[in-house]
This record gives C-alpha cells, structure tokens and sequence, in this order.
C-alpha cells in the first residue's frame, strides 16, 4: 500500500499500446532484435548504462548520465508516460532508447544510445522509437533534440527533421526539432526496417538481455566490461 504522499509524488499512468517485437537483418549477418521492455528490467538496464558514465569521448558522458536519470525516474514513477525499447544481438545487449508521451498527439524523445558501433544499430533503434510513438500510439509529431555532432547529424539532417526553435524540449540546450506525422511517412520506407513477428526462439534468445562482453569502440576507451 501506497502511503498519502507517495501517492501524491506519482504521477498517473496512460494506458500505452505495446510495442511489438522486430528484427532487423544486419549487413553483418547478424539479427537484431528490438523489443519494449517493462519498469522491472530497469535495475539491469541501469548495469549497461553505467560504465559509459565517465566517458567523454562523442558525448557518452552526458547522453549515459541522462538516460540513467531518465530510468531511474521511470523504476521510482517520478516519470510519466516513459517506455524503453532495447535492441539486442544474439541475447547481448548493443543498444537502447527511451521516450515518453506528453500527450495523446505529442511525443518527447529522449535518448538513444548504441552500445555497440556498426550497423547502424543506433539509427535502427532511433527509427523503431518514432515508429511506436507515431505508428503504434497513434501520435502526432515527436520533438527531438541533439547532444553530440553525431546526433545532429543522424537525425535532424538524415531526416530532415522540422526546425522548431519556438518549442522549448524537456532536456534544454539546443534547439528543438520535431518528427511530424507527414514527415515520417515520407522516410518511414527508407528508414524503418524489420520483420515481424519475431521467430519464438529469436525472440526467446533477445528476452535473455545479457549484459554487453564490450562496449563501445572509441579513442581512449577499449576496455572490455561484464565479461
């Protein structure tokens, strides 16, 4: 039970359409695997996030740091209306987004972070989140804000996303951009891969989320973790 100013402190929950499970076929081979997880996976997803805390190189300090605020405020329901979907290969965890919705018509992206580099498992978890924002829950535009040149570039330019200054984002800094509707289904085709459904045992391997055996490869920092 719930005492008065927990349930105060909580704010109430929408009912959200599920994400359903894909897989995307890698240029590698591989297949990953994209699916929605649930607030009890958080304390495991917070082990994968936090290693890349202390890295500064191409902003992982800051994107890391945000994302496991943004989770952890999901697991103690100091978040409303947030979902996670992670990407997986072979069961290992290489990836994972948030989001939330503000609203019945407007979404609020958070963070994607690619634990692993190549194969575009970054952008393939990018498109999968505007895909449940704007196919799956029905939603109107996403706003959209960039911390690092990479990101800038993956996605305000590769989507030619709508520059909206006026329109103030929940993580600050820079300017806001915004994923409409109309503008998603011009570069759904090229950008949203994946079939459905998932074959029982792929699907099973994925629902292993094992933590990564190494991370990222960057300058500075090659070492391996969790192994």
């Amino acid at each position: 039970m719930l005492d008065s100013v927990e349930q105060i402190l909580r704010p109430s929950e929408t009912p959200m359409v599920p994400y359903p499970s894909k897989y995307i076929d890698l240029d590698s081979g591989e297949k990953l695997v994209i699916c929605e997880v649930t607030r009890d996976t958080v304390p495991h997803l917070l082990e994968v996030v936090k290693p890349l805390i202390t890295v500064a190189q191409d902003y992982y300090d800051i994107v890391t740091a945000r994302i496991y605020s943004e989770l952890l405020g999901w697991y103690r329901y100091r978040v409303k209306d947030e979902f996670c979907l992670v990407g997986t290969i072979n069961g290992e965890i290489v990836g994972l987004v948030n989001s939330r919705m503000v609203d019945d018509n407007v979404g609020m992206s958070y963070h994607t972070l690619a634990v692993r580099r190549g194969g575009r498992i970054g952008a393939h978890l990018f498109a999968a989140k505007m895909e449940h924002h704007l196919d799956y829950l029905k939603q109107k535009e996403v706003w959209i804000v960039a911390e690092s040149p990479n990101g800038m570039r993956r996605w305000m330019e590769e989507y030619g996303l709508e520059f909206r200054p006026s329109q103030w984002h929940e993580l600050g800094g820079g300017p806001t951009y915004v994923l409409t509707k109309e503008l998603w289904e011009q570069k759904k085709a090229e950008k949203c891969l994946g079939t459905r459904p998932v074959p029982a045992e792929l699907l099973e391997t994925a629902k292993k989320m094992i933590l990564p055996s190494t991370y990222v490869q960057i300058p500075g920092y090659n070492r391996s973790v969790h192994s």
